[in-house]
C-alpha cells in the first residue's frame, strides 16, 4: 500500500463512524475500502457487509469484476472464499459475507430492506441521492463484535451535493442544521498523484490534459461551484508558477506594489474550530498593470498569532502595506497588529457595502485576465466560485476571498498615493 493508503486504512480504524475518502480517479479509494472490508468480515465471523453503488452494471464492472479480485490477489492470496452469482454475495469459510448491490432497480432494493449489515459501503457516492443513502443507513443495524461504520468514496461532485453538506460543511444537508455528532463524521482527500507507483505516467497526463474544471474534480480531488450565475468560474483562473523560495526575490523584483490583506475573524485560536479561519492573502501588481496572487497565508489563530503571521508575511514579501479589514474587532485589530510592529504601513478598511457589491468588479477583472495565480488555492478558489449577484452562497464566512477581495481592491480599483517606505521596530526589516 502507499503511503497515502496506509494513512487512509488507519482513519478506518479510528473512532468515525462514517468516513469519506475522497478524491481523483483511480487514487485507490476503492482498493482501500475494498481491503477495509475485508479485514471486518474476516475479523468476526458470520458478519455481514454491502457494497453499493448507483448502477449494478457500472459496480459489476469497476469493483465485483475488477477490484474486489485484485484486493483478493494481493492482500488476501491464502484466503479462500465463494462467488455466489445469483444473489451477488462472496462468502467466506467463516460464515461473514459481502453483498454487493446495485440502486437501480426497486426489487433489489427491497431485498436490501430485509437485510442487515455490520458496514455499508457506497462507491461513487456522487451518483447516489441522499434518499438513497439514508435508506441504507437504516440497514447498518447488524449486532456483532464489530461498531458499525458507513464508508463512502467519491471524486468530488459540487458543492450543492449531500456529501460536501455532511462532510466538509458540517450540516444535515436538508435543514441545514449541525448534524448532532461532528466526531463521528471524517473525510480524507487521496489523489492520483499520490497513487503514482500504480499509475502509467501517459494516465496523468491524460488527466492533466483535462479542462480546468474536469482537471480538478478527477485530477486534484477538490468539489465544484454550483452556485448558479457565480461570479468566478473555475475556467477563469489564470495560472503562472508557484512561487518557490528560489524564485521569490526575482518575482519580488518584478512587482511595482506588494499589498497583505487580512479578514479578521472570532477564532480563540488553532483549536477553535467552530470559529472561521483568519483570511490572509499577499497580492501585487506589476509594472504594466497586472494583479498577482502570490499566496494564501490564511489561518485560525489567536489574534497574536495571526497578527504575527501578518506581519511576518508583510516581512517575507516587502509589503508596501498592509490592509485589514476593521468590522470585526474595530480598533482591536489595528491595535494588535501595532504591538507587534508599531510602524507598520497600515490601511484600516470598512465593509459599508455586502459582499457581492465588493466582489463584483474584481471578478471583472479576472473576466478580463488582469489577474494571474502564482500556483494553485484550492480553498481560496472555491470561496470565490460561491460569489454571485445574490451573494456569498457558501456555509460559512468567505474568510480567504474576502481577504484576497480586499489585497486587489487596494492595488487594481483604488487611486494609489505616492508609494512610501516603511521599516518594522527591530522584528522584521522591511525595505520596500
Amino acid at each position: 500500500m502507499t503511503p497515502v493508503q496506509e494513512e487512509a486504512n488507519r482513519l478506518l480504524g479510528g473512532v468515525a463512524r462514517h468516513i469519506l475518502l475522497r478524491g481523483g480517479s483511480r487514487s485507490g479509494k476503492t482498493f482501500v475500502l475494498i481491503r477495509a472490508l475485508v479485514v471486518r468480515a474476516l475479523r468476526v465471523p458470520h458478519s455481514r457487509h454491502g457494497v453499493f453503488r448507483h448502477r449494478q452494471i457500472a459496480l459489476r464492472a469497476s469493483v465485483i469484476q475488477d477490484t474486489f479480485p485484485k484486493v483478493m490477489r494481493c492482500c488476501f492470496a491464502h484466503v479462500r472464499y465463494k462467488w455466489d452469482g445469483q444473489s451477488n454475495r462472496v462468502l467466506f469459510a467463516n460464515g461473514s459475507s459481502i453483498l454487493f448491490g446495485g440502486l437501480d432497480d426497486s426489487t433489489r432494493t427491497e431485498k436490501i430492506l430485509g437485510l442487515e449489515f455490520a458496514t455499508i459501503y457506497l462507491n461513487e457516492a456522487s451518483q447516489i441521492s441522499y434518499g438513497a443513502r439514508n435508506m441504507l443507513l437504516t440497514r447498518l443495524a447488524q449486532r456483532c463484535a464489530l461498531r458499525t461504520r458507513e464508508y463512502i468514496d467519491a471524486n468530488p461532485p459540487t458543492t450543492d451535493h449531500w456529501l460536501y453538506a455532511l462532510f466538509e460543511a458540517g450540516v444535515e444537508p436538508r435543514s441545514g442544521l449541525p448534524h448532532g455528532e461532528p466526531g463521528l463524521y471524517a473525510s480524507m482527500m487521496m489523489n492520483p498523484d499520490q497513487n503514482r507507483i500504480n499509475l502509467s505516467d501517459a494516465y496523468l497526463h491524460q488527466l492533466d490534459a483535462l479542462p480546468e474544471r474536469e482537471r480538478r474534480r478527477f485530477l486534484f480531488g477538490e468539489y465544484q461551484s454550483a452556485v448558479e450565475g457565480a461570479l468566478w468560474r473555475m475556467d477563469m483562473f489564470r495560472r503562472r508558477a508557484a512561487v518557490s523560495e528560489e524564485t521569490r526575490a526575482a518575482i519580488i523584483a518584478e512587482m511595482r506594489r506588494i499589498v497583505v490583506a487580512v479578514d479578521p475573524s472570532g477564532a480563540s485560536g488553532p483549536q477553535d474550530l467552530g470559529a472561521d479561519e483568519i483570511g490572509i492573502v499577499v497580492a501585487a501588481i506589476d509594472h504594466v498593470g497586472m494583479a498577482h496572487v502570490l499566496e494564501d497565508c490564511s489561518v485560525r489563530d489567536t489574534p497574536m498569532g495571526w497578527a504575527q503571521r501578518v506581519i511576518q508575511s508583510a516581512a517575507l514579501w516587502q509589503a508596501d502595506k498592509i490592509v485589514a479589514e476593521r468590522n470585526f474587532g474595530g480598533a482591536l485589530v489595528e491595535a494588535t497588529l501595532r504591538s507587534i510592529d508599531p510602524a507598520a504601513s497600515l490601511r484600516m478598511v470598512t465593509a459599508s457595502r455586502g459582499k457581492s457589491a465588493r466582489a463584483e468588479p474584481v471578478a471583472a477583472l479576472y473576466e478580463q485576465g488582469r489577474v494571474a495565480h502564482h500556483g494553485r488555492f484550492a480553498e481560496l478558489e472555491s470561496q470565490l466560485c460561491l460569489f454571485s449577484m445574490r451573494g456569498y452562497g457558501g456555509a460559512a464566512s468567505p474568510d480567504r476571498a474576502d481577504a484576497l477581495i480586499w489585497a486587489l481592491s487596494e492595488l487594481m480599483l483604488e487611486p494609489q498615493a505616492v508609494k512610501g517606505r516603511w521599516q518594522d521596530q527591530g522584528w522584521f526589516s522591511l525595505s520596500r
